[in-house]
């Protein structure tokens, strides 16, 4: 591990005690995981080369329950520059919203998921994908999360908008649940940093 690389996990380790509490402790089998993701928000243009990653997709990190996948997005979030940070919504919170205010919820996360001072996208990164419902609004099925998708691949092909997620589900689960149209969308859009599928519950 480089010195720069250690100085990076150090200041990891200093912010993620300020937001979780003083038993935060980053676990070494994730560095290489801390490094990708680092490498990719933080813009470090030659380990983004050096992870294989693309800096124009989003990043759609999957792992078993319990790995650490949302306190990781939480943490780097907050290291960002403000105007550059990504936005979290649980999947399950979404669809609350879409059962309170229906269709609009998918335009709220796509169509109109500009800044309204210079009109650039807005990155969101969805949290837990696949955990939340299949919904019906006035008798319709809808999949929510599935349909938002589908409309922020829309708004990546024409604007560059950019999405991230966490997931516990597997491709081909992800498939499964979503369609082979929407995973054909996910992997056009998604840069995949995944942990072992071994990884332990660090909740325990």
């Amino acid at each position: 591990m480089s010195q720069q690389s250690g100085s990076m996990l150090s200041l990891l380790q200093t912010r993620g005690r300020e937001l979780f509490g003083d038993r935060f402790a980053i676990d070494p089998d994730d560095t290489e995981i801390i490094q990708k993701l680092m490498a990719y928000f933080l813009q470090d243009s030659r380990a983004i080369a050096h992870f294989n990653l693309d800096p124009h997709k989003g990043i759609l990190l999957s792992g078993p329950v319990g790995c650490g996948k949302t306190s990781l997005v939480t943490l780097i979030r907050s290291l960002i520059p403000p105007l550059e940070r990504y936005g979290i919504k649980s999947c399950r919170e979404v669809t609350f919203d879409f059962i309170r205010d229906g269709y609009e919820v998918v335009q709220r996360y796509s169509t109109h998921a500009y800044r309204s001072s210079d009109r650039q996208p807005l990155a969101y990164c969805f949290d837990d994908l696949g955990a939340e419902s299949t919904l019906k609004y006035y008798g319709n099925e809808c999949n929510v999360m599935g349909e938002i998708l589908l409309s922020r691949y829309d708004h990546f092909i024409k604007a560059s908008m950019i999405t991230h997620a966490t997931t516990n589900l597997s491709a081909s689960e992800l498939e499964s649940y979503y369609g082979s149209r929407v995973r054909s969308r996910m992997r056009e859009m998604f840069n995949l940093v995944a942990f072992d599928r071994g990884a332990r519950d660090k909740r325990r």
